[in-house]
């Protein structure tokens, strides 16, 4: 079992950044993928980022790749997502999940999530 907080997010301007944490509880947060997906009104929930169990894999979306960086600290059992040169688009709801296997893209290989945190990119 692992739970997840969310934290950092918040109102920026366009051009500005972000930095995003989320906590995990737990003795096994290291054998876990762990990902950020974000939700805009109205819209699917979508892949942003994921980092492997050891932190030597990371994956992004197309639409972040170049801006934010995931990262992890498995002995603080934490992951960050640092956004940079952020667009109004980024605005949504981000959420940190953890997977034990499957594809680290889709939704459904996330087992575990957060409570997510608010990120709105004013123009």
């Amino acid at each position: 079992q692992v739970q997840l907080v969310e934290s950092g997010g918040g109102l920026v301007q366009a051009g500005g950044s972000l930095r995003l944490s989320c906590a995990a509880s737990g003795r096994t947060f290291s054998s876990y993928t762990m990902g950020w997906f974000r939700q805009a009104p109205g819209k699917e929930r979508e892949f942003v980022a994921a980092i492997s169990w050891s932190g030597d894999s990371t994956r992004y979306a197309d639409s972040v790749k170049g801006r934010f960086t995931i990262s992890r600290d498995n002995a603080k059992n934490t992951v960050t997502l640092q956004m940079t040169s952020l667009k109004p688009e980024d605005t949504a709801v981000y959420y940190c999940a953890a997977s034990a296997g499957g594809t680290a893209y889709m939704v459904v290989s996330y087992h575990y999530w957060g409570q997510g945190t608010q990120v709105t990119v004013s123009s």
